[in-house]
């Protein structure tokens, strides 16, 4: 699994606090991944969070889900579940400790999910990378192409936001990336049809060029790499990248 930038461990007290708590209320591997990596996003797309016991509680009086006989908790049973993740769409994964399931709590779908995985022996924090592999797959019904990667939340991190504007000498935001992609040669670079990131450990970050939009280019980084990022800056600059304000 590729890391952005450098993890950030737990402090001290959370460590502790969280080695204490029943790790067989968890996922496999969660508290050890945890404890090694820190919160942060795993593949662009979950966040892996400390247990939080009261963010779902409000949520028990919304009826934003239908219950039924054949879901997994009932509405009060809500109040009780611990979150530790939330989707960038979000999406919340948690677990009922009372019923020991681990469970999908969609932003824009009408029933709550219980998620059943596979019984695995080992309990170390790789595992925990592959189980939310499996729950995306249960989820939407597909698996995530390429490489794996997370990104912790380090609490130093910048950002800079560009914009290629259009013109008969301006090249396309792909054709950008490629030109990037040669002239820096990426530690990982992930692309499909919405976007391109490229992923530099001396930026402790990448540069994301959002194809959906076409003309955004983001650079983010560490606030100590501000020699990489000033030769980044100044050659996205070079070829017609205008600072965005």
């Amino acid at each position: 699994m590729y890391i952005v930038s450098g993890p950030r461990p737990l402090s001290n007290g959370r460590n502790h606090m969280l080695g204490i708590e029943e790790e067989e209320s968890y996922p496999p591997g969660y508290v050890r991944f945890m404890q090694r990596f820190g919160e942060g996003t795993y593949r662009g797309w979950m966040n892996v969070q400390l247990p939080d016991r009261e963010v779902l509680q409000p949520f028990a009086e919304y009826g934003l889900w239908e219950h039924d006989d054949d879901r997994p908790i009932t509405e009060p049973q809500i109040a009780e579940c611990i979150a530790i993740g939330t989707t960038v769409d979000g999406d919340f994964l948690a677990v009922h400790p009372q019923t020991a399931q681990l469970l999908w709590l969609p932003r824009h779908a009408e029933h709550i999910q219980a998620i059943l995985l596979q019984s695995r022996e080992r309990n170390d924090e790789a595992l925990y990378a592959a189980v939310l592999d499996e729950i995306y797959r249960q989820v939407y019904g597909s698996s995530q192409e390429g490489t794996v990667y997370y990104e912790p939340w380090t609490g130093s991190r910048s950002h800079l936001f560009l914009r290629l504007p259009p013109g008969e000498d301006q090249p396309s935001l792909p054709e950008l990336a490629g030109m990037c992609q040669a002239s820096f040669p990426p530690d990982l670079f992930v692309e499909n049809e919405y976007t391109c990131s490229l992923f530099y450990g001396e930026l402790g970050g990448y540069v994301r060029f959002n194809y959906a939009y076409q003309q955004e280019v983001a650079v983010f980084y560490e606030q100590d790499a501000g020699q990489a990022f000033a030769v980044m800056e100044a050659w996205l600059l070079s070829k017609g990248c205008e600072r965005i304000s």
